[in-house]
């Protein structure tokens, strides 16, 4: 069994195949954290240590003894108004206005299989697969009661955290905070590596010394947003990719999040993630509960690599559903950059007529194809399609798509609402503003109070009758705006953003049922709401509005500590690039491109002879990969925040076949020559390059590397095709 509960000691033990977790209830029912890291045997209480610790509060339950304080206690969920001064994962203010909870040990259980959180996505698992425990504290005063979840995927070294808050009492209480993981390390200097960034340039890789004090991230903008992403990575000083401890923590929310990480008064360190505390107030009358969304932990000895690694199988097996979890991925080409706003019906079927010449399998006409929508500031919420703008009906466009043999995918933002609207005229109320006070507008558009089913109902009808209408295949949901003026006419206000998000969730899980055939790829401006649990519906999202290939390096390369290549929408786009004006060989564009799930965000018809040459045999050798690409593992080679070139690698999982990429960042004159060292090949194996057929040893290859090609071009990239003899 990966969970043991053994009853002579009251120690918990979680084991996956190179990892325990352990924790203790003490003699006073208080649930410590004694161990997480590189698997052990035995028990690790004996690394808990009491001391008289000045101004410290010492639990009445030890009479005169001052000893034990909560405040220096590691925990698994410590709260606020019991000693301990550190930050808390649970803030309770009671009906009497106290801020206090008490939580003591009460049973637990053991079972197969994964728990599931309703309304809420989660890792899921066969019940083979995984075991849960659930501990169960309680307040004996308030009644408040909090059942802990943790499942274990042994096999896949995670461990999944969840919190389930229950008013048993008589008084309303609110809950002011909530984390539905902690990890208290006892000992150790740690840094935390986050993942922050902007509209356009998300997920920059950034590494910190966890100092006194507390360092908190995340977001108040109702989305996991572009400025933080809700995952962040505990690591010892000397972690390297390959080599040293790290811990991961993936937030599964689409919504705002906090995670905070303190170093106390005695150097221990403690780290917490949930749901984000300002503009959170939830009352939970008797008998109501509260989930906070899961957390998903896991341990790495031999660095971020396998920490990455872990985590895209977990993503790719045990979080993303559907038909296209697994099925490989169309190649598409999107009208965004082809045309904005300004396409008709006939547009449409000369990229479809260009797509079968490509050799592209599909083609998405993104916004604009509905209501009075010939700019941003428009039409959005009238989910009706303007025939007079297409020249036809939507069914006869797709028909006249899929003739030439090419599939069809549409752009909708469902959330959203314009002020020039036929929507908004009739149903101003339904937009999420602010009684008495003149909205805040972003995009030139408001949002929709999703946390409301009727609103929800109407909009998804809406969304049906133009998906019922033919042969869709794909659907692009996109969220062009930060929710603000957060306020609902269904719920009391501190509720509003955790009930919007549940609210997309419920529309999602009523539409991925609906339509199970159909691919949705998720957007907020790009990547601002790349998250666990928007892939819980959306097995890909569009990584960046930013399509420029030197920048995307670095946003695919933060972006891939977490989150596998086959959740990652990559595009070729034009030159000069729309976002930094920047001109970047096609070739170049391709193999940054193919870093991810692959298509085109360009104007075909403007391509030469040349280039739709060099476009089919990217699409060609997209295809021939797209097995490695989207369920091999990935291995970072360089940092392009620093090295002087980019290179990352695809292996196949029996280590036959690898896809080596890489970019020059540097021309220099007479430039040194820069060497790969790939990784995850058999050392005694002998490698093939398909290309030139030079054979190498796995173990030469990883130890002294492949030097790449010096040219007088800016930014050159290759591909390089190795397979074992």
């Amino acid at each position: 069994m990966s969970i043991t509960y053994n009853q002579e000691n009251h120690i918990f033990t979680l084991n996956t195949k190179h990892s325990t977790y352990q924790m203790k209830v003490d003699n006073f029912g208080i649930l410590l954290h004694l161990y997480y890291g590189v698997k052990i045997s035995g028990s690790a209480d004996y690394l808990l240590t009491c001391y008289d610790r000045g101004f410290s509060g010492n639990l009445y339950d030890m009479g005169n003894t001052r000893i034990y304080s909560m405040d220096v206690q590691p925990q698994e969920y410590p709260v606020l108004g019991v000693g301990d001064y550190r930050n808390s994962a649970l803030v309770i203010r009671n009906a009497d206005g106290s801020e206090c909870c008490d939580l003591r040990y009460v049973n637990h259980e053991i079972k197969k299989g994964k728990y599931s959180l309703s309304g809420l996505p989660a890792v899921y698992a066969k019940e083979e697969e995984a075991e849960t425990l659930r501990i169960v504290l309680e307040d004996s005063i308030s009644s408040v009661q909090v059942q802990l979840f943790f499942g274990v995927l042994e096999s896949e070294d995670i461990i999944t955290r969840s919190a389930k808050i229950l008013n048993l009492g008589a008084d309303t209480i609110t809950v002011e905070k909530a984390a539905s993981a902690c990890l208290d390390y006892i000992s150790g200097d740690y840094d935390l590596i986050t993942f922050y960034g902007r509209h356009a340039m998300e997920r920059n890789f950034q590494r910190a010394e966890i100092l006194h004090g507390s360092t908190v991230i995340g977001s108040r903008r109702g989305t996991s947003s572009h400025q933080y992403n809700p995952a962040v990575i505990i690591t010892d000083k000397n972690t390297t990719e390959d080599f040293g401890n790290c811990y991961g923590m993936l937030f599964v929310y689409s919504g705002s999040f906090m995670c905070e990480a303190e170093k106390d008064q005695f150097g221990q360190t403690r780290v917490l993630m949930g749901l984000q505390s300002d503009l959170f107030h939830y009352p939970l009358s008797e008998n109501e509960a509260l989930t906070v969304p899961e957390t998903v932990l896991s341990f790495s000895s031999s660095g971020f690599g396998e920490l990455s690694r872990q985590y895209h199988h977990c993503i790719r097996e045990h979080i993303c559903r559907g038909n296209y979890a697994h099925k490989f991925r169309p190649v598409l080409v999107n009208s965004w950059e082809t045309a904005y706003f300004d396409f008709d019906g006939d547009a449409i079927c000369g990229l479809a007529e260009d797509a079968v010449e490509l050799g592209i399998d599909m083609v998405v006409m993104d916004d604009g194809w509905f209501g009075k929508r010939n700019d941003d500031n428009s039409g959005l919420g009238d989910w009706q399609v303007n025939e007079q703008k297409l020249g036809c009906t939507l069914g006869e466009l797709i028909q006249r798509v899929n003739k030439n043999g090419v599939k069809f995918g549409i752009w909708i933002e469902p959330e959203m609402v314009s002020e020039d609207s036929d929507l908004y005229r009739k149903h101003p109320d339904w937009a999420m503003h602010i009684l008495g006070r003149k909205p805040i507008r972003g995009r030139n558009q408001l949002v929709l109070d999703f946390s409301r089913q009727e609103v929800r109902d109407a909009v998804f009808e809406s969304i049906c009758n133009v998906l019922n209408q033919g042969n869709i295949e794909y659907v692009k949901w996109d969220m062009n705006r930060s929710l603000s003026d957060i306020y609902s006419m269904e719920y009391a206000q501190g509720r509003v953003t955790y009930e919007y998000m549940l609210g997309v969730y419920d529309f999602l899980e009523k539409l991925t049922q609906k339509y199970p055939n159909i691919l949705i790829e998720g957007c907020s401006g790009g990547g601002g709401r790349f998250d666990a649990g928007m892939l819980y519906y959306t097995p890909q999202i569009w990584c960046s509005d930013n399509t420029d290939a030197l920048d995307r390096l670095q946003i695919q390369y933060g972006t891939s500590f977490f989150y596998p290549a086959c959740t990652m929408a990559s595009h070729v786009s034009a030159v000069p690039n729309h976002q930094t004006g920047r001109t970047i060989s096609l070739q170049t564009r391709g193999v940054v491109a193919m870093a991810g799930m692959f298509g085109y965000e360009l104007d075909t018809r403007k391509l030469n002879e040349e280039e739709k040459e060099e476009v089919k045999e990217q699409i060609r050798q997209y295809k021939k990969h797209q097995e490695l690409i989207q369920n091999g593992n990935y291995y970072r080679l360089s940092n392009p925040f620093c090295d002087t070139y980019a290179a990352w690698s695809f292996v196949s999982k029996n280590r036959e076949q690898v896809l080596l990429n890489a970019v020059i960042l540097e021309n220099h004159g007479n430039m040194p020559v820069s060497y790969v060292k790939l990784k995850g090949l058999i050392e005694d194996a002998v490698y093939e390059d398909i290309q030139t057929g030079k054979c190498y040893y796995g173990s030469a290859l990883m130890h002294a590397g492949i030097p790449l090609p010096i040219e007088l071009v800016e930014y050159p990239a290759y591909q390089i095709e190795l397979r074992k003899k």
